[in-house]
């Protein structure tokens, strides 16, 4: 009998180390843990890849990082890095490449991937509009500040008609996207290395409302009227919305602001630029 319960126990040992040993992670081929990482978003694909050799090395695989880059990466990529050194690199580091702000047209634009849900966010410098007087330094300046991504922004002094237009012509991904001119009443500057806003010039915002303007090159457009205020704060002013609902090349975006009523002067205005960011984004769009 003891030998019996020997040979059973020593079985049973033989069977536990056996079905151990199959079911260990090391064990599970790294394109099937690549597969189910297709279905993970880019930061738990990131926390996957610590699990073990494995894991990590299943995190690197193109198809994955493919399957999270906007379906119009190629696009963004010529506008971002051109030619170069595309053949070298892996869809991973495409992804994180693109993550980052990446400038583009001159320096006066700047684009990237929010690197948790990959939609295509942009921001546009003030010196990429069109500014009625903008060569005239009686009435607009380019300030010097670090509160800009672009470190200058456009600063208005006195003027009786207020226009600023912009345009932009992009391949966007399919969704729905938000456009906000980032503005602020009052002069930009630092004193003993603190910020500090001027608001000596600002006047004339209280006494009409300023029109906003958006259209699309395929018929979409919306209109919209707004006084600005909360002078010395920057603030987030809604152009409108469109959507891209079938992709197939690029849109081209129009905006514009305008305060044109000459019965009265306006003045002390900053403009930093224009933010285009997925729709459900908009609500978080103080981070631009």
């Amino acid at each position: 009998m003891g030998a019996g319960v020997s040979t059973t126990a020593t079985e049973n040992d033989v069977g536990t180390s056996s079905l151990s040993s199959e079911t260990t992670l090391d064990d599970v081929p790294e394109n099937c843990i690549s597969s189910l990482m297709m279905s993970f978003d880019p930061q738990e694909i990131c926390t996957l890849a610590r699990v073990n050799k494995a894991f990590h090395r299943a995190s690197s695989a193109d198809f994955v990082w493919e399957s999270k880059l906007p379906p119009t990466y190629n696009f963004l990529l010529n506008k971002v890095l051109g030619e170069k050194n595309l053949a070298s690199m892996t869809k991973k580091e495409i992804y994180a490449k693109l993550c980052r702000p990446n400038f583009f047209d001159g320096g006066t634009k700047k684009v990237w991937l929010d690197r948790c849900t990959a939609q295509v966010c942009l921001f546009i410098s003030s010196k990429a509009f069109k500014i009625t007087g903008i060569d005239d330094r009686r009435y607009w300046n380019y300030v010097p500040t670090e509160e800009s991504r672009f470190k200058s922004v456009a600063y208005l002094q006195q003027m009786w008609w207020v226009e600023v237009i912009g345009d932009l012509e992009f391949e966007f991904p399919k969704g729905n996207y938000s456009v906000f001119f980032k503005l602020q009443l009052g002069k930009p500057t630092m004193r003993l290395g603190r910020r500090v806003c001027n608001l000596d010039q600002v006047h004339g915002w209280d006494i009409k409302p300023v029109r906003f303007q958006l259209s699309t090159s395929d018929g979409q457009s919306s209109l919209s009227q707004c006084y600005l205020s909360g002078p010395g704060e920057w603030a987030h002013y809604h152009v409108g919305d469109f959507a891209i609902d079938k992709p197939n090349g690029p849109t081209n975006i129009k905006f514009s602001l305008a305060q044109i009523d000459c019965t009265h002067t306006k003045g002390g205005l900053s403009i930093d630029g224009v933010v285009i960011c997925p729709k459900e984004s908009s609500e978080s769009v103080k981070q631009f």
